[in-house]
């Protein structure tokens, strides 16, 4: 193999183009509401039931790969997906079709800073939640019934939902998955299991230099912000270190970033909290959040560029580490008992998605039983006539608004 090549497995369709992959990512940046995990419904929906660009089990094993790793999960997830459909070059247009929509209304919203009646604003932004719920438990139902289809795994998912189900976290989420590892390691051995066809390998030369690159730019940009306080390169290691640290995504890296930057006087606590209360409603990772503060925090006429860093050196680490992961991942997913424990670690992540339906979309959604009936509506609309997310988004909004008006 070559440096650097990508040795993909016989896949069961033509490769793609990137434009192809690219149009993909980029109407899933338009249309995924909720976070991360929502994203992961999304994902699923997206890729695997309607393009059928890989089968549950190599999606579920992206899923457990990058939940893993620190980084925002559902821009790696869809980082290796292009990277399966159409190399390199579709690994670049998933990242940039997802990443692109709410990173310009991030930054439109720095810059212009537009005024919404709050009540609004308000019910606009609850009926997202509510389309969180419906995705997540479509999500859940559809992945459980493929990835836990006996009683040992089934009891896996349980046990990782019970474990993350009143308070979840980074840290609790990979102890997760570990206890799902050991048990898929003592439970499914006898258990029939497919042969895992993982989407995509990665040269292990190209992953040591991945690496490298993650680690030098970890060492090397606190030394040179030291020696540049308050200049872009400062900014660069502040929003280098939080992607490279946090687990569990954008919910978790955004009171990191607060802490980074309003004591230190890059943005006033107003400032951030109004960027915070926008970045919930729009679709997309909540790491584009980066755009906003990278543009907030910009001397004059530099905001564009700022934000393009801010926005990059934030994603950077994360899209680094996937590639290291899905290098050792493939090395050792042939083996029986890697199978038995990457049985076990699919059975967890329908855990950890079951658990987050609860904590935080359910409770964080669900207030009254006109949430409830919304909510159900939206899942109906998934699940039985199978009516495209940005129809549902929308029905939930509307919903929203017309209950607020109401009442």
């Amino acid at each position: 193999m070559h440096d650097g090549a990508v040795a993909n497995v016989p896949p069961a369709h033509t490769v793609a183009s990137a434009a192809e992959v690219f149009r993909a990512s980029l109407k899933l940046g338009l249309t995924c509401f909720g976070g991360p995990i929502a994203h992961l419904g999304y994902f699923e929906r997206s890729y695997v039931q309607q393009r059928r660009w890989l089968d549950s089990e190599a999606y579920a094993a992206l899923v457990a790969l990058c939940q893993l790793l620190p980084g925002p999960t559902s821009s790696q997830v869809g980082f290796l997906v292009g990277l399966r459909r159409a190399g390199w070059a579709g690994a670049l247009a998933a990242w940039i079709g997802f990443t692109l929509p709410s990173a310009l209304l991030m930054y439109g919203f720095a810059v212009l800073a537009p005024h919404v009646r709050a009540p609004l604003m308000q019910a606009a932004l609850h009926g997202l939640m509510l389309t969180a719920v419906a995705v997540v438990a479509q999500a859940v139902r559809s992945m459980g019934r493929r990835l836990c289809p006996d009683l040992p795994r089934a009891a896996i998912a349980v046990l990782a939902a019970v474990v993350l189900l009143f308070h979840s976290s980074g840290t609790l989420q990979l102890t997760a998955l570990v206890l799902g590892a050991v048990c898929g390691g003592l439970l499914c051995r006898k258990v029939p299991l497919p042969q895992v066809v993982l989407p995509v390998a990665i040269d292990q030369r190209l992953a040591w230099s991945a690496l490298g690159v993650f680690c030098g730019l970890l060492l090397a940009l606190p030394v040179l912000a030291a020696f540049a306080p308050h200049t872009w390169i400062a900014l660069a290691n502040i929003f280098y270190r939080a992607g490279a640290f946090v687990f569990g995504g954008g919910h978790v890296v955004l009171p990191l970033l607060r802490e980074a930057l309003v004591p230190s006087n890059w943005v006033s606590d107003d400032t951030f909290l109004a960027g915070y209360g926008f970045a919930q409603g729009l679709p997309g990772p909540l790491f584009t959040f980066a755009a906003y503060l990278g543009a907030a925090s910009a001397p004059a006429h530099a905001s564009l560029p700022w934000a393009a860093l801010a926005l990059f050196t934030i994603f950077l680490p994360g899209l680094l580490l996937a590639i290291v992961g899905l290098s050792l991942w493939t090395r050792v997913a042939h083996v029986k008992a890697a199978q038995a424990m990457l049985a076990g670690i699919n059975a967890a992540v329908v855990g950890v998605l079951g658990a987050a339906l609860y904590n935080p979309v359910w409770i964080t959604a669900i207030h009254s039983s006109a949430d409830l009936a919304v909510a159900v509506a939206g899942f109906v609309l998934l699940e039985r006539w199978s009516v495209p997310p940005i129809l549902v988004v929308a029905f939930c909004v509307v919903a929203s608004v017309a209950t607020a008006a109401i009442i």
